[in-house]
Parts: structure tokens; C-alpha cells; sequence
């Protein structure tokens, strides 16, 4: 095997694969990148066995073949040679010579043989805006739960049904809902309910970043594939039952301000910063002309800020992790936001204000506050 390829191109495929590669595998070959020659190009495959991507970078091939070599080190060498050609070169027992302009690299390698094989998509699916599939994982990944023990919580619920394109994320504190229409609205048979695992989402989040192409969603009985471009991420399907998030939503929350974004976003950071530790709380206060947030710690403090409202209805006080309110007001997008209560006890519902053509909504449990 034998070919040229530049030293950027390469780069920017191998940094996209990092994020596949096993870091602490218990199975070292997972922590290796495939390559092989193509016409007029390579292609670049890593996988966990559960979340595989497989990338293409323009190259020049002289001699056809594959090699499979540590996706780490090879990414730490081509990111420190010169932005020149660079050569590589197949040797005896696997062994791989990378030359760029006065630099030259000696890497061990393994044959094609010992890397797993990754699954493939057989048909065509359905075809998505890049846009809104890295809008809907933007809104909604972050409320996906940290406990691997909570097997079906570990991913967000796709649903493509009647030309809408939906997403939906909880740890049972909190529940993210994104939704977009789509141009043209799937057949029966393209329609979809299934978990995404977060780690995909993840990568599909880097591939779609700044991206106006489609992207083209699939499925098998296991897994998902998404193509974009020249890179294809495939993903098993997580099992299991995802709660119905309908009965989550709040139906009568009848106390609602409509809240500047940058103002509330300062607000909450200031009050944070004396809020207890562990369980990061913050009081909201409604009364008539103002809302207010307080938050106070035996061993540091306390904090208060106020906002003035338009606001005459029932005075309300109910606390809230600060790092949830942040999280949603750091990806909604929007100048103004929607926050609706109803009353100490109940969960609260935000929501983007003049956002047309998306659908979102952010439901957040209270916290009891000593």
C-alpha cells in the first residue's frame, strides 16, 4: 500500500474519528483507525462495535492495499508534520513509513484481518436538512441522563412521522423536546420511533456543524445509518422503553413572563455562584412587577437578583437547579424566552418565544429548598 494524500485533508477526518476510538477498551483493536485506498481517494474506518464511522479523504494512490494503525498516535503525528504532502508507505510485517517534506515516521500497523467488520446500509432512507438534525440534537442532547443504569434514558427518541422530525431527551429531572417539519413527508414505510444512544448523537452533532447539505437517515432491524457528504456513522439502536413524554408535558400551567434570554442567562450565573454545591439551587420568586432569584449557602452566602416584569398576577415561589435553566438558555436561540408555571410543586415549562417553523419545550422539575 501506497499513497499521497494532504496533510489538512487528512487531519480534519482523523479528528472526526477520535471521538468513535475507544479510549479504555477493553479490546485493543478498537482503539485503531482502517485505512484502505479507493480511486482517488482513502477511506477511514473506527468503531466501538456499537457507533462506527466511516470517512473519505482525497489521496493519491500508487499502490492499492490497507493497513490498520493506532488512531491516537497517527493523529498526533500528522497534527505535528508540516502543512506539506504526505507519503505513506506499506513495509514489511505491517510496519507503515510516514515521510512529509524533512520529517520521517516508522508506525506499527496490523493487517485488515484483525479489525472488525462494521455494517452496512443496503437502501436509500429518508432525506434530512443537516440544519435541522443538528438543531434538534443541540436542544435536546445535553438533557439526556448520566446513568448508564438507566438503560433506554441513555439516548433521545427519534420520531419521523406526518412530516415532522422530533427529538426528545429526559433524566427524569428535566425533559428537552425539539421538533422541525420536513419538505417532503416520509411514506409509511419511512416513518420512525427509535433511541439514538448519546454517543452518536454526539458525533452526528460534529458532522452536521456547520453543514447545508441533506442528510440521508436509514435503518435496519439493529442499527442507523446517517450519510452526509463523504461520511457514514452508523449506530446500534438502543432497546427498551422510552417513557411517554406526553403525560410530562405541563397542560395548565397558567402563570407565564416573557424573559429576555441575555438578562435572565446574567441573572442566574450571578445567583449561582452562591448556591450550595451539590445541589446547585436557585429560589424563583413571582410577585407582582418583578421576578426574583435568590440563592444562599450556610458556608459562603447568599445572592439575590431581581428583573422588573410586566407581571400582576399571583405571587409564586418555587427553586430550580441553576444548571438546568442554563442549559436550556444556552441553546434556544432566541432573544426572548417563554417561562409558565403553575404552581410550588408542579414542573415548569420553557419555551422560545417568536421561533417560527421549529417546535421546542423545556420541562424542569422543582427542587425543595431548606
Amino acid at each position: 500500500m501506497q499513497f499521497s494524500v494532504n496533510k489538512n485533508a487528512l487531519l480534519k477526518e482523523l479528528n472526526l474519528l477520535q471521538g468513535i476510538v475507544e479510549k479504555k477498551s477493553t479490546i485493543p483493536i478498537l482503539s485503531n483507525v482502517l485505512i484502505e485506498t479507493g480511486d482517488s481517494k482513502i477511506s477511514l474506518i473506527a468503531t466501538d462495535l456499537d457507533v462506527s464511522l466511516q470517512t473519505e479523504c482525497p489521496a493519491e494512490p500508487t499502490r492499492a492495499g490497507s493497513i490498520v494503525l493506532q488512531a491516537r498516535k497517527l493523529f498526533d503525528i500528522v497534527r505535528s508534520l508540516p502543512d506539506a504532502e504526505i507519503h505513506f508507505t506499506k513495509e514489511d510485517n505491517d510496519w507503515v513509513r510516514i515521510v512529509c517534506a524533512t520529517s520521517n515516521f516508522r508506525i506499527v500497523g496490523q493487517a485488515k484481518e484483525h479489525f472488525p467488520s462494521t455494517p452496512k446500509s443496503e437502501k436509500g432512507g429518508v432525506v434530512i436538512p443537516a440544519t435541522v438534525m443538528h438543531g434538534l440534537i443541540n436542544r435536546t442532547a445535553f438533557a439526556i441522563t448520566q446513568e448508564e443504569s438507566r438503560y433506554a434514558l441513555n439516548g433521545a427518541l427519534l420520531l419521523l412521522a406526518d412530516g415532522k422530525l422530533q427529538m426528545v431527551a429526559t433524566d427524569g429531572h428535566r425533559l428537552a423536546l425539539a421538533a422541525n417539519s420536513i419538505d417532503s413527508p416520509p411514506s409509511e414505510a419511512e416513518q420512525l420511533k427509535v433511541i439514538v444512544p448519546k454517543k452518536a448523537l454526539i458525533e452526528l452533532a460534529k458532522l452536521t456543524a456547520g453543514v447545508d447539505d441533506n442528510l440521508e437517515l436509514s435503518r435496519d432491524e439493529n442499527h442507523l445509518y446517517f450519510e452526509i457528504q463523504n461520511r457514514n456513522l452508523t449506530s446500534r439502536m438502543l432497546a427498551g422503553q422510552f417513557p411517554n413524554y406526553d403525560l410530562v408535558l405541563p397542560k395548565n400551567n397558567d402563570k407565564s413572563v416573557s424573559l429576555n434570554v441575555d438578562k435572565i442567562t446574567q441573572a442566574i450565573r450571578r445567583a449561582a455562584l452562591m448556591a450550595d454545591e451539590r445541589s446547585h439551587g436557585v429560589k424563583v420568586e413571582l410577585t407582582s412587577g418583578k421576578l426574583s432569584i435568590t440563592s444562599q449557602s450556610a458556608d459562603v452566602g447568599e445572592a439575590k437578583e431581581e428583573i422588573p416584569l410586566d407581571y400582576t398576577g399571583e405571587s409564586l415561589s418555587i427553586g430550580f437547579n441553576a444548571q438546568y435553566l442554563l442549559d436550556f438558555l444556552g441553546v434556544v436561540g432566541t432573544d426572548e424566552v417563554m417561562f409558565e408555571f403553575k404552581d410550588e410543586q408542579s414542573p415548569a415549562l420553557m419555551r422560545p418565544s417568536g421561533d417560527e417553523g421549529s417546535e421546542y419545550k423545556y420541562v424542569i422539575m422543582p427542587m425543595r429548598l431548606l
